[in-house]
């Protein structure tokens, strides 16, 4: 009997017994007994509920006290551990025994972008496996994942990424990372009709609005590059020697490949192979050749430190330049100006145009073997690799190094300057470095490195995209285009059983050629045919001068076409 029903019963016996004035003593006797039971009842309920509400609120204390001082699990744990199970009334805590929260904020479509903000492993410059069929499969499954997202989240994708174009900045910044369950309340609602996901009511496609447009996109097609050779051809008595430069391919599509005492050229257009030089009358032994940029000049380094200058067309030697007391492993072009280094640690710069000793410019900043040599694209800034690790960087008005960068911790003799950014600079280390860096020598500050585990041994920029082409000696012997500035492998070709020591690029920049030390020449089809109107612009004017050249046309007119030529390869 609870305090409420005691008081209501102690005041319907007071308003019977006033009402009722017939009764007797003995009945009224009874009535004040039942009303003297009943106040006590009400009394002893009274006192009964103010005991209960004391200890609730006792119990409710000690609650809140628990849930303050401990973990928000073990104050979880802990209410459940205090509210009676067997209790009809519900707890009114603050929290009851389940935590359903509250979404209604939550921007899902974005969060669940952030997952791909995640930082990348930091093993990323290591030596990847082949893309080619890997690429594919990422393409897919972009595409899928990206269809996943608008029609489960809402996300509003209409276009998906290609998995080779993905750009690393050249000063690496660390992301920010960002929680995907990170609950945020946006403080502005997209209005229905705002909302480009939205599916038109009198569209037939069962998807949104960005799935079409991300289905109906034209995908970028994956190049392929084959990874069999499209020739290849007998080279007997091609050295196995990482410091020297036997093979060159000229800008009239004519190679020259230096087999022993001999030089020999073949022609890409005809197959024909002449003779140009051999040196074994004279005891001699060529050491590395190189084509002028016309393509009408190569220079022959030879054993004892000459440099013999050849006219390709009619097979004469035009010219001898002394001065090395070495062997000359390295030859770079700049115009008429000829840069040549040799085993005594001097690189010599002279003009064929006049005498020798008039024109000539010694270069000493090397303390062994100069092994690699070129001239950047503005024909500016000459780089130098030697078996000292260096990798020095030259002008022309200075006889000492503008830049000197000791990084390397093995001969470099793969140098490649890129003709996409004004002032970049690729270099590749020996078997103990192993390496490929960049360089900004604008800045003189190293970009970028990746390990491609094995000895780099040339270094060759693709003409028409931002790709690199890598030949590698110990332990793998294996050719691999790069993807620059992300790094990513584009494809591995393999196939020389020795050593990849030499390396030329074709005129129209498609076709490469390699030569190992097994004594064989393999031509590969890595970059891609697509031309830009500047690179187009660049090999008419080559054409055509070569054409008024064999005409014996004014010089004037030459001089303009050459003029020409120079700025377009300076843009």
């Amino acid at each position: 009997m609870s305090a409420g029903n005691g008081f209501f019963f102690v005041l319907f016996v007071y308003e019977y017994m006033s009402t009722c004035p017939e009764l007797d003593q003995t009945g009224c006797q009874w009535i004040y007994v039942v009303y003297f039971l009943s106040w006590k009842i009400f009394k002893m309920c009274l006192l009964f509920s103010l005991v209960m509400d004391q200890d609730y609120e006792s119990r409710l204390l000690r609650q809140i006290n628990i849930q303050e001082n401990a973990s928000p699990v073990k104050a979880i744990a802990g209410v459940r551990a205090l509210t009676p199970t067997n209790s009809p009334l519900s707890s009114p805590s603050k929290h009851g025994d389940r935590f359903i929260p509250s979404r209604a904020g939550a921007n899902w479509s974005v969060n669940f972008h952030r997952i791909n903000e995640i930082e990348k492993s930091h093993n990323q410059n290591r030596k990847t496996k082949d893309g080619t069929t890997d690429n594919n499969n990422k393409a897919d499954g972009l595409a899928y994942s990206a269809l996943l997202k608008n029609e489960l989240l809402g996300a509003g994708i209409d276009k998906v990424q290609d998995p080779q174009s993905e750009d690393r900045r050249l000063q690496t910044s660390t992301p920010v990372k960002r929680s995907l369950f990170s609950y945020s309340v946006s403080a502005k609602r997209a209005l229905p009709e705002e909302d480009g996901n939205a599916v038109s009511p009198y569209s037939l496609s069962p998807v949104s609005s960005n799935s079409q447009k991300l289905l109906r996109s034209p995908r970028k097609p994956t190049r392929k590059i084959s990874k069999i050779p499209f020739k290849v051809l007998d080279a007997p008595e091609l050295q196995d020697d990482f410091y020297l430069n036997l093979v060159d391919w000229s800008s009239l599509n004519v190679l020259s490949v230096g087999l022993g005492t001999c030089v020999y050229l073949w022609s890409a257009c005809t197959s024909q192979v002449t003779r140009l030089c051999d040196l074994s009358v004279e005891g001699d032994s060529v050491t590395s050749v190189g084509w002028s940029e016309r393509g009408n000049l190569v220079a022959v380094g030879t054993h004892k430190g000459y440099v013999q200058i050849w006219d390709a067309a009619a097979g004469k030697k035009l010219s001898v330049l002394e001065g090395h007391t070495a062997r000359v492993g390295a030859l770079a072009w700049n115009a008429d100006q000829l840069s040549s280094g040799s085993r005594d640690r001097v690189i010599l710069q002279r003009d064929i145009r006049a005498p020798p000793l008039q024109s000539e410019r010694r270069l000493q900043g090397h303390r062994q073997e100069v092994c690699g040599l070129k001239w950047s694209t503005d024909h500016q800034l000459l780089a130098s690799g030697g078996n000292d690790n260096k990798l020095l960087v030259w002008n022309h008005s200075s006889v000492l190094p503008v830049q000197q960068y000791t990084e390397h911790l093995a001969a470099v003799k793969a140098i490649a300057w890129s003709p996409h950014q004004h002032g970049l600079l690729a270099s590749g280390g020996g078997t103990a470095d192993r390496c490929i860096r960049f360089w900004n020598t604008l800045t003189g500050q190293p970009l970028q490195c990746t390990d491609t585990g094995s000895q780099v041994c040339n270094l060759a920029w693709s003409k028409h995209t931002n790709e690199l082409v890598s030949t590698h000696g110990y332990s793998q012997n294996q050719i691999l285009v790069w993807k620059y500035p992300s790094l990513t492998q584009v494809a591995k070709l393999t196939g020389h059983s020795y050593r990849v020591l030499y390396l030329a690029m074709s005129p129209d920049g498609e076709a490469i050629v390699t030569g190992a030390g097994d004594e064989t020449l393999r031509f590969w089809n890595v970059f891609s045919k697509m031309r830009s109107t500047k690179e187009c612009v660049k090999t008419k004017a080559l054409n055509i001068s070569a054409t008024l050249m064999q005409q014996d046309a004014p010089v004037v007119l030459i001089v303009t076409l050459r003029a020409i030529r120079r700025r377009e390869v300076a843009c």
